[in-house]
């Protein structure tokens, strides 16, 4: 599984950074990044919690 967060759509809630520490991380001037962008094994779950609950839709599964 990898994700992504959409700069442009991040507002910098911080919500996925609570939900699924081990794959988001806020930059210096406030926003999230998906790093690493692969999913660590057994935070899948935690992605699509922060996936789902990302109150600006920024966060998406890809390919």
């Amino acid at each position: 599984m990898k994700v992504t967060v959409d700069e442009d759509r991040c507002a910098g809630h911080g919500m996925c950074l609570t939900l699924c520490p081990e794959v988001f991380q806020m930059t210096d001037d406030g926003w999230a990044v998906a790093d690493p962008e692969t999913v660590p094994p057994g935070s899948e779950e935690a992605a699509r919690e922060a996936i789902d609950n990302c109150p600006e839709r920024a966060i998406s599964e890809i390919d």
